[in-house]
């Protein structure tokens, strides 16, 4: 199973995520949850990357794991109202695919 822990603050903002552990619903190269996941957090770390004002450091020391934490450099509405999305919009899909491989894919979520 993956565990995904989603971090954000009392406004919405994605500070940070991690997620662990293959999904195990098919083979490793060929398992669409695992690759469902991958792409949501890629995606939302490709944004976050190209974010001025905000700063991201990403760790992936083994396979099967992946985190990364949000620094805001110089806060601003645009900024935070960016990060917000970033949170909704990684949340959203991970909760689809929970939804449809619920035994595979756990979201924790987690205000700080």
């Amino acid at each position: 199973m993956t565990s995904v822990l989603l971090e954000r603050s009392e406004t919405g903002m994605l500070l940070a995520c991690s997620a662990e552990g293959h999904a195990g619903y098919a083979a490793a190269g060929s398992d669409i949850v695992c690759s469902a996941v991958t792409v949501l957090l890629r995606t939302t770390m490709q944004v976050l990357s190209e974010t001025a004002g905000a700063e991201l450091s990403v760790s992936a020391e083994t396979r099967g794991s992946l985190n990364f934490c949000v620094k805001i450099i110089n806060p601003c509405p645009q900024i935070e109202q960016r990060l917000v999305y970033a949170g909704d919009f990684l949340e959203t899909g991970l909760k689809a695919v929970s939804k449809e491989y619920p035994q595979y894919l756990e979201i924790r979520n987690k205000t700080v």
